[in-house]
């Protein structure tokens, strides 16, 4: 499947969440695109609430409906916990995830960029994988010569908080998955019983 090349402001506004997560899409417009946007009342049906909270989900962390539909299998073998929240624990596990959470980007994409072209380092190896998956404990750096990276700098100087599940050494510029996180750290607008109940009439 092709990624998507279009507007991703238009797709924030389209389901009414942030998916770069920083609130600018939906900040001055919090509407759908469109003539109708403001005025849309039309009601939605059960089965447009499932692909619509699926989609918010999939787009928010930047994955394609293959990628997505296999970790969402994968989590459900997890015997602890519920499928739902397991699906969501993994997608924040993914290494492009964790570097957008330490605040070296911006974006998630601007993090699965970084972890692309290799400025990235997991236990002081190169990984060039956004969708690796960091465990516990596992420490999180930049490459010596990736430590000036203006836009790297630029996220940190606009990074006012993180995730209580993840450290950071400001003067190392390393940062750990201290834990795993729980359901109430992560996104509140997603409702993934939806996305499990998508999944579970498809599979």
């Amino acid at each position: 499947m092709s990624r998507y090349t279009g507007p991703s402001w238009k797709r924030s506004r389209r389901l009414g969440i942030s998916l770069s997560g920083s609130g600018k899409e939906i900040g001055r417009r919090n509407y759908a695109p469109g003539d109708h946007g403001p005025n849309n009342r039309a009601k939605i049906s059960e089965y447009g609430q499932q692909l619509h909270e699926k989609q918010k989900l999939r787009w928010m962390y930047g994955l394609n409906e293959r990628q997505f539909r296999n970790l969402f299998v994968r989590a459900g073998k997890i015997r602890e916990g519920k499928h739902g929240v397991n699906f969501m624990i993994l997608l924040e596990r993914r290494l492009d995830n964790v570097v957008f959470r330490l605040g070296l980007a911006t974006t998630r994409e601007q993090a699965r960029q970084l972890v692309n072209h290799g400025h990235i380092l997991v236990n002081g190896q190169r990984v060039d994988i956004p969708s690796y998956e960091v465990n516990v404990g596992d420490e999180i750096s930049l490459r010596e010569k990736s430590k000036n990276l203006q836009q790297v700098k630029d996220a940190l100087e606009a990074t006012s908080s993180r995730p209580s599940y993840v450290s950071f050494d400001d003067n190392k510029m390393t940062g750990t998955l201290v834990r795993l996180p729980e359901r109430d750290e992560m996104n509140p607008e997603i409702d993934e019983a939806l996305v499990v109940e998508w999944y579970n009439q498809r599979l």
